[in-house]
């Protein structure tokens, strides 16, 4: 497809009140604030389209750049917040009577049922969507119990993370690491090695929450992923309180006791940690593939990336990765243009390679469509080998911090904090989150 021509088929099969509103069982969403026939055929008109997404991703803005370089006539306002306050303020934005057009949304809540979210399907069927891949698609619909992982579709990534670590390649030499560990035991030896020789053996922050991806990659290697992930998406019945989650969350409270977090951890946000790591602080760091590409301009070739080892040698690897979902708004009074650029992220050549370029993420989309091109022995490149390697192994799940709207801000942070600094044990941390699930869910 060239770069500068639109869609030039409409659809006009499905009206507004079909793409835009969803119903819980037993009650109504308000009705939509718009009606719009569906097209695929870009407006000649002049539009801006608002985007609120999270602080330091500049995904958004490169994208919008190259949308407008093809499509001047459209333009973008982008606004941005931390994770934690744009998860809480989400329903609030949505509901005002001047929404974003779309919206970062790692946690669907009760938006669908509220009636705040556009329903994809009529744009899923218009633009051919049936050709994506099902299994990438599945986490971002919503079914009529509001239950995540089947029904109709309310989320598309701008890219399909996954999470691992990074080893600082010059410290390692000085300890006489010469590979990334295969074992979580032979993790462990290096960590004990990093602190004995006066090196951090973990980079992490948790003034924000991230620690979280340190707490659930540990939790990963004991626990069955199905169970992480029906309690992720809230199917009835599944619960955080596992053996193999309290056994993630004690090694935690392990490596809390030995010291191998930065003793101002709590203090410590993503933006300061991510920056901390790259300057030289720290034998490891958990992050996701979207940091690869700054992390090899900061390091160069001294870094490494690589999936969280599991416990047995050999063993199937699990890791947490997703959509980088965004959601539309039901209120959004430019459906048609901002559904078109979503579709043309996933289909435009150069918006998939600048998706691959800026997170490290494969763009999703038609798999047999062109994929990026990505430089040689790159930690992009070995972003993209290592989700291969999860599907291959069947072990992503989605991230903890998505369960519900209000987790990550009222028991994921609050109780992580207390558990990196040697404050509650395992089984409490655990306990207090599973309790404030609960809570949630029943309202």
């Amino acid at each position: 497809m060239a770069l500068s021509r639109p869609l030039a088929v409409a659809a006009t099969t499905a009206i507004a009140a079909l793409a835009l509103a969803g119903c819980a069982p037993g009650g109504s969403a308000p009705a939509p604030t718009n009606s719009v026939e569906v097209s695929t055929e870009l407006t000649t008109e002049d539009v801006v389209l608002t985007i609120a997404d999270e602080t330091g991703f500049p995904l958004t803005d490169e994208l919008a750049a190259e949308f407008t370089k093809q499509y001047p006539n459209v333009t973008f306002n982008i606004t941005r917040d931390t994770f934690q306050n744009l998860t809480a303020n989400a329903p609030k934005l949505l509901a005002s009577d001047t929404p974003p057009d779309l919206i970062r949304l790692p946690t669907i809540g009760d938006t669908v049922k509220d009636g705040l979210l556009a329903n994809l399907d009529p744009w899923f069927d218009a633009y051919g969507w049936d050709t994506w891949s099902e299994a990438q698609l599945a986490p971002l619909r919503v079914n009529e119990d509001n239950v995540r992982g089947s029904g109709s579709l309310y989320q598309l990534g701008l890219g399909y993370s996954i999470t691992g670590i990074y080893m600082n390649t010059t410290l390692a030499d000085q300890l006489g690491i010469d590979a990334p560990p295969t074992t979580l035991a032979e993790f462990e030896e290096d960590l004990a090695a990093a602190k004995a020789a006066g090196i951090l053996p973990i980079m992490a922050g948790d003034k924000d929450g991230v620690v979280n991806f340190v707490v659930q990659a540990a939790m990963n290697q004991y626990n069955d992923p199905a169970e992480m992930m029906d309690w992720i998406l809230n199917v009835p019945g599944a619960t955080y309180d596992t053996p193999g989650n309290v056994q993630g969350a004690e090694l935690i409270r392990k490596w809390a006791d030995a010291g191998y977090f930065p003793s101002d951890i709590n203090a410590i946000d993503y933006a300061s940690f991510v920056s901390r790591f790259q300057g030289g602080e720290g034998l490891f760091t958990f992050n996701g593939n979207w940091a690869a590409a700054d992390t090899q301009a900061k390091m160069g070739e001294n870094v490494d990336f690589f999936l969280v080892p599991p416990v047995e040698e050999g063993g199937d690897h699990v890791a947490m990765g997703a959509a980088n979902s965004f959601s539309v708004a039901a209120g959004s009074k430019h459906l048609n243009e901002i559904v078109f650029f979503l579709n043309w992220i996933h289909t435009n050549d150069a918006a998939r390679q600048i998706v691959t370029d800026v997170t490290g993420a494969a763009p999703g989309g038609d798999p047999s469509q062109k994929q990026p091109e990505v430089a040689a022995g790159s930690l992009i490149e070995d972003a993209l080998a290592m989700s291969a390697q999860i599907a291959a192994e069947n072990g992503q799940v989605d991230f903890m911090a998505n369960a519900t709207a209000g987790i990550y801000a009222g028991a994921i942070i609050p109780e992580s904090q207390l558990l990196v600094t040697s404050q509650i044990t395992g089984d409490e941390f655990v306990k207090a989150v599973q309790a404030f699930y609960e809570q949630e869910l029943a309202g």
